[in-house]
């Protein structure tokens, strides 16, 4: 089976742009890199990834970029870029240009801005018209504070492509299941809004049982079904709570268990839909399973995605 994973991170403390590290937990304040995850990730039997953003600023698109090039599993990056700048279409077209076909998508860290309703500005409207014209997507990072400034974007802008990054964080640990489940009812109202079964370990605290997240996954099918859902690690921030195989086998008997036979899409078919990544999965499949005896060593998985991915 081809998995693709819709959303991990690389970061490197040390270029000084991810001040949010500074109160995340001390084992988040280091440097993580391809030679930190590729063995894990092959490991686990996860061929590709998209790269998501994780500082605010064009120059760390710009290094995920180049990261993406040390790395074969990486498929695409989602990267940042300043929505309020009056020539916030250059800018795109900037990236577009460096990335040379990764860049997918955009994604302003909305969950650290002051303002909740932020993505509701009518200010941004010229910079959501230039990420669609362009063909991308876009990821709202957000939380509970922020999902009516969410809906009203959406409204506003119907046929973005949008997914909303680890289930609009949902407060799973203080038991608040009937204020998140109505606004995802509102939300997947909306035929374009996509949504990332991640991070949702990591919203547990101690000392709530992993079982808790069990009742949100299950309103996630319900809303969005079997096509609108796309599994993503949330490494490293995973590894708070979690290793990367725990999570995908915990999510895959999920999804088996609420949705039976839509593990094919939910771990690759609507990664690869939504971020119009260029796999062709039957061709992957195919020739994975012409594999019946090759070697599950990491590093040669790891050898075997590099020559794909430059074939």
């Amino acid at each position: 089976m081809i998995i693709v994973d819709a959303h991990q991170h690389y970061w490197q403390p040390a270029r000084g742009d991810y001040g949010w590290l500074g109160q995340a937990p001390a084992m988040l304040q280091r440097a993580f890199l391809p030679r930190d995850l590729c063995a894990q990730r092959a490991a686990a039997g996860v061929q590709f990834s998209v790269l998501i953003q994780a500082a605010p600023t064009e120059e760390e698109t710009r290094y995920l970029f180049d990261l993406a090039h040390q790395d074969p599993g990486i498929v695409g990056v989602v990267g940042w870029v300043d929505m309020e700048a009056n020539d916030v279409g250059a800018h795109i077209d900037a990236l577009i240009h460096d990335g040379k076909g990764l860049l997918r998508g955009l994604r302003p860290m909305a969950q650290d801005l002051a303002d909740p309703d932020w993505l509701a500005r009518p200010s941004l409207d010229r910079a959501f018209d230039c990420i669609q014209d362009a063909g991308l997507s876009f990821d709202a990072l957000v939380d509970m504070r922020h999902l009516p400034a969410l809906l009203r974007r959406l409204q506003r802008h119907p046929q973005l492509n949008v997914v909303l990054d680890h289930a609009g964080k949902p407060a799973i640990g203080d038991g608040r299941f009937d204020q998140w489940t109505c606004w995802i009812d509102e939300l997947s109202q909306h035929p374009q809004l996509h949504c990332k079964l991640s991070g949702l370990l990591t919203l547990l605290g101690e000392p709530v049982h992993e079982d808790a997240i069990e009742p949100y996954v299950a309103d996630l099918f319900s809303h969005f079904g079997r096509e609108r859902l796309m599994w993503g690690s949330d490494w490293p921030v995973l590894t708070t709570r979690a290793d990367y195989a725990h999570w995908l086998h915990v999510a895959m008997i999920l999804a088996e268990r609420y949705a039976s036979g839509s593990q094919a899409e939910v771990f690759a078919a609507n990664a690869v839909r939504f971020y119009a990544l260029d796999i062709d999965l039957t061709s992957h499949e195919k020739t994975l399973n012409r594999r019946p005896g090759e070697s599950r060593d990491p590093a040669t998985l790891l050898a075997n995605q590099n020559k794909e991915k430059n074939s």
